[in-house]
């Protein structure tokens, strides 16, 4: 599919007002995205784990307005106006008029909030651009079908092309947000193994899935709720010229092929031996990029190492990942539960900040309110 085939044909009417709420989680990656061309097209194939509990809600009001020449729009976070969220909406806005050109006919109010605290190195921008991506496109979805010189095949949007079409908004927000949409497995970025793989969407992870992987569980654990020391487009873009660069991408492309036997036949230890083998290179590239940095804080590492030492001492599956930043994500298979919710208490929540974790699991996408 090319981006033109999101193009909608001009709408001939319009609505007054309405509003949609819409919630969306956010997501952990496997096979982690790092480095991106134009126009928020990954360099490498990503897979991840969507969440259930970590999720934004969003309310999106809209109110016809006559002046058409710049975009409208309020942004709340907990019911607090937050005029610093706007130069962001306003690029998402710019990026995507084309594919809605809706946008600069409201004035939009954007209600937000989250269910994670704010700052917590969670991945909100995840959450919450593709949340405000599917109430974009239930605006176009009532604009289409409300619109009588559309055939009736022409006002039609059906389920796979609006979850496919946010998913494709969403990227142009934030590039993991395209995976936050389904569940409970997703890919990103095309791969020559996955048939439907796109640079420019989301997809469900479309083979089979062992039942060792269902329901699995990740706490996370926050070592660091201050702001990225990286934002991550300067992240992202430390990949260009980076001597590793090339090597990663191929190495991504390798993990991706390898996890699709090892979910399907439940291979547990293969799977933690690409999962943290993934967060740390993710953090090497960044410690070997120029300039550097280390993400990772002192607990960090202590947690890394107590797990290690955990599991050899239990033969448990749990294992670690890592975005980019301190807080560790500890997945684990469902029937763990008990055994690793005592391991936190008892060894880990020691070197998290002011003892906070979260308890979640997997989850599937995007829901309407």
């Amino acid at each position: 599919m090319q981006e033109v085939q999101f193009i909608p044909k001009t709408y001939t009417n319009s609505i007054e007002k309405g509003s949609f709420t819409w919630t969306s989680p956010s997501n952990i990656a496997l096979v982690k995205y790092w480095g991106k061309k134009e126009h928020q097209i990954p360099e490498n194939p990503s897979v991840s784990f969507t969440l259930d509990n970590c999720k934004t809600i969003t309310t999106l009001g809209f109110t016809k307005k006559e002046n058409r020449d710049d975009f409208s729009f309020d942004v709340f976070l907990d019911g607090d106006k937050k005029d610093d969220f706007k130069p962001k909406i306003e690029t998402f806005f710019k990026r995507i008029e084309a594919y809605l050109p809706f946008l600069r006919t409201y004035h939009f109010k954007i209600e937000t909030s989250n269910t994670f605290p704010h700052s917590s190195g969670i991945a909100s921008s995840a959450s919450g651009m593709s949340a405000l991506a599917m109430c974009l496109m239930s605006i176009e979805k009532l604009l289409m079908e409300s619109d009588s010189t559309l055939s009736i095949a022409e006002r039609a949007i059906n389920d796979d092309f609006f979850i496919q079409k946010a998913s494709f908004l969403a990227r142009l927000g934030s590039g993991s947000a395209c995976r936050s949409l389904e569940g409970d497995l997703v890919v990103w970025g095309k791969h020559s193994e996955i048939d439907g793989s796109s640079d420019l969407f989301g997809i469900k992870y479309p083979f089979e899935v062992h039942e060792n992987f269902k329901n699995y569980q990740d706490t996370i654990l926050l070592v660091d709720k201050g702001e990225k020391q990286v934002s991550s487009t300067v992240g992202h873009n430390l990949m260009y010229g980076h001597p590793f660069a090339q090597e990663r991408f191929k190495q991504a492309h390798k993990n991706l092929s390898n996890l699709i036997n090892i979910f399907k036949e439940g291979d547990l230890d293969t799977f933690i031996e690409i999962v943290e083998s993934e967060a740390l290179t993710l953090h090497a590239m960044m410690m070997t990029s120029m300039p550097y940095f280390i993400l990772m804080k002192p607990n960090s590492l202590e947690i890394i190492n107590k797990i290690w030492s955990f599991r050899q001492a239990t033969n448990s599956k749990v294992c670690f990942t890592l975005d980019a930043g301190a807080n560790v994500h500890l997945l684990y298979p469902e029937n763990e539960c008990e055994q690793v919710c005592e391991f936190v208490k008892d060894e880990l929540v020691a070197f998290c900040q002011k003892g906070q974790y979260i308890n979640d699991k997997i989850g599937f996408g995007a829901k309407q309110l």
